[in-house]
């Protein structure tokens, strides 16, 4: 993907011709393709035009303690230009109770900061407090065993139970349990 970005993603989706996303058609991972790929950054490219980019995005819609409503706006931003219908899967929505995993991972690189450069911190006008833990199968089972989820599905329900359990742990940053909850599932085999 990066390389048919000619490793440089922000220039690609600012600056891309019509025939440079012709080169995208060909590209396929799991059950996200080429015109998946094309969509993404025609949509990128809308968001940064005429929005001011994804953080403007994102902290347009905060609640003190959650930016799941956030991200249920960034997906109608990412769809108000013409998409093709098949695409909206590969975009989560907490508000049609999904724990939006892999959004929520992306804004705790962008939001969060590290003294060990897994999370960029590059945001500023976004909280650590406001983050959700990236629920999936792992951090959700450990979470279960140490009695800070009780519901059995990953879904956003779970999502808001997990996040209350941690925020009890830490208010101001409370994902900093993320990589402990998901280590612990995936190399301890707890």
């Amino acid at each position: 993907m990066m390389l048919l970005l000619d490793s440089a993603p922000h220039d690609f989706i600012m600056n891309h011709q019509e025939d440079d996303l012709e080169a995208l058609k060909p590209f396929v991972h799991r059950t996200f393709n080429g015109n998946d790929f094309i969509q993404f950054i025609k949509s990128l490219n809308h968001i940064y035009k005429s929005h001011n980019g994804l953080e403007a995005v994102f902290a347009k819609h905060t609640t003190p303690d959650s930016l799941q409503t956030s991200i249920h706006h960034f997906k109608n931003y990412f769809f108000e230009i013409e998409h093709l219908p098949r695409t909206k899967k590969h975009v989560s929505d907490p508000l049609k109770n999904s724990a939006a995993k892999r959004i929520n991972m992306f804004l705790r690189w962008m939001v969060r900061q590290d003294n060990v450069g897994v999370d960029f911190g590059i945001w500023d006008s976004l909280s650590p407090s406001q983050l959700s833990c990236p629920l999936d199968v792992h951090s959700g089972n450990v979470a279960r065993k140490l009695g800070l989820l009780n519901r059995k599905q990953n879904d956003a329900k779970s999502l808001n139970e997990l996040d209350s359990s941690l925020r009890e742990l830490d208010t101001k940053d409370p994902v900093k349990y993320d990589f402990a909850l998901f280590g612990l599932g995936v190399f301890e085999g707890f």
